[in-house]
């Protein structure tokens, strides 16, 4: 959801469109429904002009999400987008195509399922979702526990790292859960288990692991967690367990590196959630949470609802919503089979690499992404004293490309990277001419004067420097650490600041 702000009285209607002026001559309120109808021709071309300035998905490097799928698919998606997700009695395939894929993604996963026995799982809006019930599950169970055991039940907190993504951050303020946050650091980008085990109490309703990091798309050591948080459990009688994101890693992992320990063969991970819009290939709007068995879900969770014509037990944040993403992941994982993702995958790594060695060959960047992971590459400029990545991302906008440059989390704030998500979508073409795109970008800062950054921020934090670089080699690294900061931050202003169309 946007916040919107209100705009001046003289910007309170849309200009009349080039194209619909053949239907309507009198301009369209932008924040009222007008007083007359408007032919339907009129109404396609009002907003089909404003939505030409939207970015073209397919050069959207920012997001993990698919933007292409077949057509058939898409025929498929358009015939069943009137039909409720939540009607179970009304449309009983669509629900149970629902469950054949909780239990396929289960079993990619490895969980537990004796023969002849259901997955325990439910589709969603998308991670957001689905970490929201996960959570809620955990606190459930820790609540109960803790209730039988007589003891407080009203400070549950999870440990994460830093990293995490912002729904766990909406989950713990939404229903105060404490959020215990291992830092960063310089070089390594992901939660450290050993860090993470120490801030575990007996609060603690689990420990969250990331496979697949937004910021470098590392997979965490879910098994070393495993191990160290298996050790601490004997030690305090305590039963903390794991939550796996695999938000982003979920549809990779299993295809590409069936070997790392991660899922449910690790005793500790109790549930895992996974998009199906980014990896696992369907259009925004799909996500999946599965348990390990139906023990790890609590029963008062779920309700029981009549009014539709038959007990319809639900599990969700959402009610009615729509049945196209699933009907369109049962599409993917039928058509393509482990094979296809397979094959996808590895395209996509082999994408990722050549765009990688194309970016350190300029000589300006050092990667600061894995080779094993979610197929994208984050980079840092090495000198950063004339321009940043942000005014190399903002640069790139004017080729249509859309590459976001962000600062790490704490306490990695000061390392600025630009970040480009390789989908099934950006084949090798795309790859070769952004880089190319990359390099004229650096050729035309290179010739241009230096910016008020340098004057500003650089300048004074050299000057700093030579005085503090008499002090010893420590103040001078920490001073350098400082001019980083101040050139990022100084540009992150003038880029906020600015609204470029693309071309």
């Amino acid at each position: 959801m946007v916040l919107t702000t209100a705009t001046p009285a003289e910007e309170q209607y849309v200009e009349s469109s080039t194209f619909a002026s053949r239907y309507v001559r009198d301009p369209l309120p932008r924040f009222k429904i007008p007083e007359n109808s408007m032919p339907k021709e009129a109404a396609y071309q009002v907003i089909h002009d404003e939505l030409m300035l939207d970015g073209n998905p397919r050069l959207n490097l920012a997001s993990f999400v698919t933007t292409w799928m077949e057509p058939e698919c898409d025929k498929l998606m358009m015939a069943s987008i009137n039909k409720n997700y939540v009607d179970m009695d009304e449309y009983p395939v669509t629900t149970e195509l629902q469950n054949r894929c909780v239990n396929m993604i289960a079993n990619l996963f490895n969980a537990p399922t004796e023969s002849g026995e259901t997955a325990v799982g439910v589709g969603t809006v998308g991670s957001s979702e689905a970490i929201m019930l996960a959570g809620l599950a955990f606190k459930r169970k820790w609540q109960e526990k803790r209730k039988s055991q007589g003891k407080p039940y009203d400070k549950p907190n999870i440990v994460t790292g830093a990293n995490v993504q912002v729904c766990w951050e909406k989950f713990a303020r939404y229903f105060e859960v404490e959020l215990k946050e291992v830092n960063l650091r310089e070089g390594y980008y992901v939660m450290d288990p050993v860090k993470a085990v120490d801030m575990v109490d007996e609060n603690t309703i689990c420990v969250a692991a990331i496979l697949g990091s937004t910021l470098t798309g590392e997979f965490e050591n879910v098994k070393l967690l495993n191990e160290l948080l298996t050790n601490k459990n004997k030690e305090t009688g305590w039963d903390t367990p794991i939550h796996v994101d695999a938000a982003s890693g979920g549809f990779i992992a299993p295809f590409v590196y069936p070997d790392i320990e991660w899922d449910f063969r690790l005793p500790l991970v109790k549930s895992i959630n996974v998009s199906g819009h980014k990896y696992g290939l369907v259009y925004a709007g799909v996500g999946w949470v599965v348990w390990r068995s139906k023990e790890d879900l609590p029963d008062d969770l779920v309700f029981h609802i009549n009014y539709l014509g038959s007990d319809q037990p639900t599990f969700t944040l959402n009610f009615s919503k729509g049945s196209s993403q699933i009907i369109a992941q049962y599409y993917q994982l039928i058509r393509l089979g482990f094979e296809g993702y397979k094959n996808i995958m590895e395209n996509c790594i082999d994408n990722a690499r050549v765009l990688k060695e194309g970016i350190e060959s300029t000589g300006r960047f050092e990667v600061v992404s894995k080779d094993v992971g979610v197929p994208l590459v984050a980079f840092a400029l090495k000198d950063s004293s004339k321009y940043t990545v942000f005014q190399i991302s903002d640069s790139l906008r004017k080729f249509g490309w859309i590459v976001p440059a962000y600062t790490m989390p704490a306490d990695a704030q000061h390392i600025a990277v630009m970040r480009v998500v390789v989908r099934e979508d950006f084949g090798r073409s795309l790859a070769e001419r952004l880089i190319s795109h990359i390099k004229e970008v650096l050729k035309e800062l290179d010739s241009l004067p230096s910016h008020i950054v340098v004057k500003d921020s650089h300048v004074g934090a050299v000057a700093e420097a030579v005085a503090e670089g008499s002090k010893g080699g420590e103040a001078a690294k920490r001073t350098e650490r400082m001019i980083l900061e101040k050139v990022t931050k100084q540009w992150r202003g003038f880029v906020e600041s600015k609204r470029i169309g693309v071309c």
